[in-house]
């Protein structure tokens, strides 16, 4: 039988989910996967009895057995108030990853209050769908500003910056190399875990095309390539290696990085795109334990044209701190995977994104000015925060945003004449100097580099001016990114809300324009949250 070809980005085509069963996948209802039926065990396997009781890989749940929490976030401390007189500057690098989001929401499905550390609010509010305008002329970006109120402080203001990236045609799509690096070790065993990964991929391969290749290295206690580099146009053979993947066994993951990257480069003078593709929860526990040498190699390899795209999975041992810092290294997005529903989103809808890179060591700096801001605060992108000098240092590495991509920032600001927190009373700077609603509140400016050359471009837009009256609730974007971060905060127990609950913030998502699409979802999440109490 000839294997189907269908094209990248079938966004709204049924997809069908071949080898493992071969039906329809109702994505929205976002099933819980089950093992493939092809999965062969044998009267007594000692590594799935030593995972039921709790020994070992698995979760250990089938007699009652549990295994302790192992999951590990990097720690996030909440960024406070500037004096506008005193750092006019504010200097960031872009994060578009929204693996927080998910993993979050799938705590909560859970019944389970999340760890502070586990929320980065700024992935929050990247994971809402907003109506940013498109780019035009021939700059890759399309820059939106808006100033709205501040519900959790009265009298300061929000300013909502939008970035948009052109998506890219399905025609225009250049080759895609890619490598699949699956983790197929004994932690990985969970229905949540090796067989999501097996159908999230199975997604993917279904839109290859005869142009595109891919091949399968799988890792455990060694690596094994399961499939040599193959064109798109067998995907029957693909499909049958994924099912028949089974896990067991130790976590060599730095030998399957370091295997995976070798076949990628084979092929990546014949492809626009070269990417591996790793799936894993995160568990590295053989092979080479230095991450600072681990990241070194995957930087190294970024600069010879093959990035890296990771997708988390599963709980109880997620590696959510490494995982975000290896596709930093890597040129590549951080996704979580609660559901097959978001495998589709990232790997289907928005394979432009997650893959293509379009514009590489993107830093947003915004310069406010001090007599319309009297202080300011940045909202998330704690970890993303560089000095004012880095900002034309072109060496420093920064983040990467990839085709049809939305990358949304907010700031708190303190208007002129207001006292700003932290600082001793409030700063005047021109006192004869009034305030008009026309003026702009502050200068962005991004600069960037494209995707195949050092050569870095810089772009300055004014923000902020011709805003509503003072209490106008903004745009139905503006307060959707309000409602994400203000959600975000509350689950970090961020310092800056004073009185302001899901009480507020359930009051706030009550606007009828909020009441499907992410909005939806975002109420839906804030209700589990709000039953589980203090």
């Amino acid at each position: 039988m000839q294997a189907r070809s269908r094209p990248l980005f079938a966004a709204g085509v049924a997809v069908l989910l071949v080898g493992c069963g071969s039906h329809p996948e109702e994505i929205a209802k976002a099933p819980e996967p089950t093992p493939p039926p092809t999965e062969k065990r044998s009267a007594f396997d000692s590594n799935s009895w030593n995972s039921a009781i709790g020994l070992s890989g698995g979760t250990g749940a089938r007699f009652g057995g549990r295994l302790a929490n192992t999951e590990s976030y990097a720690a996030v401390a909440e960024s406070g108030f500037f004096a506008t007189a005193a750092e006019r500057l504010s200097t960031f690098a872009a994060d578009v990853d929204t693996a927080s989001y998910a993993n979050v929401r799938r705590m909560l499905a859970a019944g389970e209050r999340p760890p502070a550390d586990a929320v980065r609010v700024e992935e929050f509010v990247n994971a809402m769908d907003y109506d940013n305008p498109e780019p035009s002329g021939n700059e890759p970006f399309a820059i939106a500003g808006e100033v709205g109120p501040c519900p959790w402080a009265p009298g300061h203001e929000l300013l909502r910056i939008g970035l948009k990236t052109r998506a890219i045609a399905t025609d225009k799509v250049p080759p895609c190399n890619l490598v699949f690096l699956l983790d197929v070790s004994g932690s990985m065993r969970s229905a949540n875990k090796l067989p999501l990964v097996q159908r999230a991929m199975a997604l993917l391969v279904d839109q290859l095309r005869p142009q595109d290749r891919v091949a399968i290295v799988t890792y455990a206690a060694g690596v094994t390539v399961a499939l040599d580099s193959t064109t798109g146009d067998q995907q029957d053979r693909i499909h049958g290696v994924l099912c028949n993947l089974q896990s067991g066994g130790g976590t060599n993951g730095a030998g399957g990085i370091q295997q995976a990257y070798e076949i990628a480069q084979q092929h990546a003078g014949d492809a626009g795109i070269s990417r591996v593709i790793l799936c894993t929860d995160g568990d590295f526990n053989v092979g080479i334990r230095d991450v600072d040498a681990l990241e070194e190699f995957i930087a190294t390899k970024r600069e010879l044209g093959v990035f890296l795209t990771v997708l988390g999975v599963g709980h109880g041992n997620l590696k959510d701190d490494r995982l975000e810092r290896l596709a930093n290294r890597g040129n590549g997005v951080y996704a979580y995977l609660d559901s097959l529903a978001e495998a589709r989103r990232v790997l289907v809808e928005q394979f432009g994104a997650s893959m293509m890179t379009v514009a590489k060591d993107v830093k947003l700096q915004v310069e406010f000015d001090p007599q319309m801001v009297a202080g300011y605060r940045l909202v998330g992108y704690e970890n993303r925060v560089m000095a004012a000098t880095e900002f034309r240092d072109d060496a420093v590495d920064a983040g990467e945003i990839g085709a049809g991509h939305a990358l949304t920032a907010l700031y708190e600001l303190v208007p002129f004449g207001q006292p700003v927190p932290g600082a001793d009373g409030p700063v005047t700077v021109n006192a004869s100097v009034r305030r008009t609603l026309a003026a702009p509140l502050a200068t962005l400016r991004l600069r960037y580099k494209p995707p195949h050359g050092d050569a870095a471009r810089e772009v300055s837009v004014p923000l902020g001016g011709n805003r509503g009256p003072a209490g106008a609730p903004g745009s139905r974007d503006q307060i959707l990114a309000t409602a994400a971060a203000a959600f975000g905060m509350l689950l970090h127990g961020s310092a800056h809300l004073g009185d302001f609950g899901f009480d507020d913030l359930a009051a706030l998502l009550d606007d009828r324009a909020l009441a499907d699409g992410t909005g939806a979802g975002l109420r839906q999440m804030v209700d589990q949250a709000r039953a589980l109490g203090d």
